[in-house]
């Protein structure tokens, strides 16, 4: 049987492969990627989330912002209080009193990182700064003179790098250099570069700025043109030895480079990408799932890597040849992420044991609290489902910890529906920890759970998305809703899952709802920290 070139044993050249060749991955999936409209974390879920990232060995965890908010910086301290092998990062603006307040923030951090940024493009200094290129030139000086006094590990950013100047871009990197930064980070901030240029920009700085070689040179790309991940590759090409990604690819506007593509690309073309990273790639998969669950930003089925579909074959041409070889269409195998097929796997019977095996089988080490409730909500499923697979577990855990510490909690839903309306939704639910009951009618029943909610929680939010999709195969699958609302502005997405698609549709609007509260106690001071 042919292997797959990522599951391939270690060569000569593997084995002696070059710190120089090492490529980090800084994550900035709770930083940018929360930035996406509709996505927000709280305390709890980016604390997991920092947990499953430094399993999987990322090096830089970009944590929040802390001056953002006081939940961001909270999220930041306390991140850096529980990881101990990832740097924490905490991103801040030019100014005096952000960076401190970054500094601050990581400071219970056993490796620390300040990251700062300042635009640098005719467009942003013209319209944004309103300041000269000589201005530019003497906030970074003070800026990154200022974070180093305060911290070992600074980084600084060249916000919209790709449309500054070329040596002007080469002056801004000299003085981030000669002012202490160990990182200089050359973002595509609006997704506007293609790879080739990307790699010229960085082939250029390490050949025409004194020290470019000392330092690390960091890639950030916006997905903009589809672009992200190529442009990130480029840059790698090109000089850059940190690549900065999102899980999913989340992030403002079209998102970011994608963690799980850049990765996997740099794994599995090691023949033509002669770089690595420490990234055990087994947890992906995990962790792509449970930052879907905690934003509410569902997973196309498509997905490179992450995705359904991915090692799905529907094809009978592409089923023959992967019963003869499976190297014959897949380039990786599901296993190398984290992926595997559904399969059927308990039922009702099951005991405490084997299911918290089938969870660290699954990626997840759970508490025994968690691990408690969570085999109630099995038991429960196995009740109306007469066969349980992989992805409802995965559905049901990932829905407990999304939605475990939410303000607002579904307790009771009845639902009357049929052919003569109106149809009817009775709803308790808890508001910090007090019920409260409402009654109302709809056109539809989902109509109608919605205009329950908004009895019970008065809102002016609008419904801008609701979308509904199976979690396994047959009738009594799973039904992960996924409900997108918009209010002043402000975007939140809500998920969740259940047999019942209504009970399902009622506790995803909660969620969003959730989320919403959320992004109210957080903002970013202004424009300018909108991202890269």
């Amino acid at each position: 049987m042919t292997v797959s070139p990522a599951d391939q044993a270690p060569t000569a050249n593997d084995i002696v492969r070059k710190e120089s060749d090492r490529v980090i991955v800084f994550d900035t999936t709770m930083r940018d990627g929360e930035q996406s409209p509709g996505a927000s974390m709280s305390l709890d879920e980016k604390l997991e989330l920092a947990k499953i990232l430094e399993e999987m060995r990322v090096d830089v965890i970009e944590a929040g912002f802390p001056i953002a908010s006081n939940g961001d910086f909270e999220a930041v301290r306390k991140i850096s209080e529980i990881v101990t092998e990832s740097t924490i990062c905490g991103l801040a603006r030019a100014g005096m009193v952000d960076i401190e307040r970054a500094a601050e923030a990581i400071r219970p951090a056993k490796r620390g990182r300040i990251h700062t940024f300042l635009s640098t493009s005719p467009s942003h200094r013209d319209h944004i700064l309103r300041a000269s290129q000589e201005d530019i030139l003497e906030m970074i000086t003070k800026s990154v003179t200022h974070a180093r006094n305060l911290c070992g590990d600074v980084e600084w950013s060249a916000q919209d790098a790709t449309r500054t100047e070329q040596d002007f871009l080469r002056r801004c990197v000299d003085a981030a250099i000669k002012a202490g930064a160990g990182t200089v980070n050359l973002p595509d901030t609006v997704g506007y570069s293609y790879p080739s240029e990307y790699a010229d920009i960085f082939r250029d700085i390490l050949e025409n700025v004194d020290g470019a070689d000392r330092i690390i040179l960091s890639t950030h790309c916006h997905n903009d043109l589809g672009l992200a991940v190529a442009n990130s590759l480029a840059g790698v090409q090109g000089g850059a030895r940190q690549i900065e990604v999102a899980m999913n690819g989340i992030g403002e506007r079209a998102g970011n480079a994608a963690l799980e593509e850049v990765v996997m690309a740099l794994k599995v073309r090691g023949d033509r990408l002669p770089y690595f990273t420490n990234i055990e790639t087994q947890h992906i998969t995990r962790a792509s799932r449970y930052t879907s669950a905690i934003t509410g930003f569902p997973v196309q089925f498509n997905k490179a890597i992450v995705g359904k579909n991915a090692f799905a074959h529907e094809s009978g041409i592409h089923q023959d040849g992967m019963l003869k070889d499976r190297g014959t269409y897949e380039i990786m195998s599901p296993e190398t992420v984290g992926q595997g097929a559904s399969n059927l796997v308990m039922g009702k019977h099951a005991g405490r044991a084997g299911f918290r095996e089938k969870l660290k089988e699954l990626g997840y080490e759970l508490g025994q609290n968690a691990l408690n409730e969570a085999f109630q909500r099995f038991k429960d499923l196995a009740d109306k489902k007469k066969h349980v697979f992989d992805d409802d577990i995965i559905a049901l855990v990932d829905d407990a910890l999304a939605s475990g510490a939410d303000r607002i909690q579904v307790k009771h839903l009845r639902v009357v529906a049929g052919t003569e309306g109106p149809q009817q939704a009775e709803l308790t639910v808890t508001v910090d920890g007090v019920e409260k009951s409402g009654a109302a009618t709809g056109d539809g029943p989902v109509d109608a759970v919605f205009n329950a909610i908004h009895e019970v929680v008065p809102h002016t939010a609008i419904l801008r998305l609701f979308q509904v999709h199976a979690v396994t195969e047959g009738t009594d699958a799973q039904a992960q809703v996924s409900v997108r609302l918009e209010e002043d502005g402000r975007i939140a997405t809500g998920q969740a899952a259940d047999t019942d698609t209504l009970t399902a549709s009622a506790k995803a609007y909660i969620n969003a709802l959730n989320n919403l509260l959320v992004r109210k106690e957080k903002s970013a001071p202004d424009a300018i920290a909108s991202g890269f």
